[in-house]
């Protein structure tokens, strides 16, 4: 995510946090879900890739145990403070271009990480690599193609203007070499990297409190972006702040697909 203007997202900026809560709101139920279908428990070794919040590395660290261990890596450990176990080690780490942490992992797990990572390919083999015979894989990414708008329901002025900020969000996140239909590929790409059992599904939040304060921390965490490329002027961020505030409008976030399946 980042090019010679740096990042997009900065997860030292103060609009990061509120962001992570809301992923951890909209989003940590389905996780869990797929996390406990997949045997997390007692004793083992997890590594949980671009952690960028405490929510699943303690989750995790409370179903490994103290018998277990869990490596909760990221470009960026900031927000690592809140995450401290004994079972649990935090490392620095760029899942693209570094070695993996460690192996014979008994599962691992990225969240909404690989669509931002320009070596995708490079990162996915490196998680596969670090998995032990019969380990389990959770590859969990938004897919914003899959479903564009801001407001699905685009009924007055209001909303098309949330659509239209949405579609410059989506242009600044290309532009820093996001692929914006990563999502649907995920099956088949663990498919053909020798997994075996792979499912998918995907949750698709409308209308929840959590997507309107994901959707303000984000365009306040943007605006200075969006206006210099001239995608949007202060007044028209204003406005939609505005009526994003106001809780009138229903806001959706793209598709979050996960996509499993076991090293043979």
């Amino acid at each position: 995510m980042t090019d010679g203007d740096g990042y997009l997202l900065d997860n030292r900026q103060t609009e990061a946090g509120e962001r992570f809560d809301a992923f951890a709101d909209l989003f940590d139920p389905t996780t869990f879900r797929h996390l406990d279908s997949l045997g997390a428990g007692p004793g083992l070794r997890v590594w949980e890739v671009g952690a960028g919040g405490t929510s699943v590395v303690s989750w995790l660290a409370d179903r490994v145990g103290p018998t277990g261990r869990v490596v909760a890596t990221d470009i960026d450990t900031s927000w690592a403070a809140g995450a401290e176990r004994p079972q649990v080690e935090v490392r620095v780490h760029d899942v693209a271009a570094d070695e993996p942490p460690g192996e014979g992992f008994d599962l691992v797990h990225a969240r909404l990480v690989l669509v931002h990572v320009p070596d995708r390919e490079r990162a996915l083999r490196s998680m596969i690599s670090s998995l032990r015979p019969g380990g389990r894989l959770l590859i969990e990414d938004a897919d914003p193609g899959l479903q564009p708008l801001l407001c699905p329901d685009e009924h007055g002025p209001a909303e098309e203007l949330a659509n239209r900020l949405r579609h410059g969000f989506r242009h600044l996140l290309a532009e820093h070499g996001a692929d914006l239909q990563y999502g649907r590929r995920l099956p088949r790409l663990l498919r053909e990297a020798g997994l075996q059992r792979v499912e998918a599904d995907a949750y698709f939040p409308v209308a929840s409190p959590a997507c309107t304060a994901l959707e303000a921390a984000t365009v306040r965490q943007i605006r200075d972006r969006l206006v210099t490329a001239g995608l949007a002027t202060d007044e028209e961020i204003d406005r939609h702040l505005a009526h994003v505030a106001s809780g009138t409008m229903d806001l959706a976030t793209a598709p979050m697909i996960s996509a499993w399946g076991h090293k043979a």
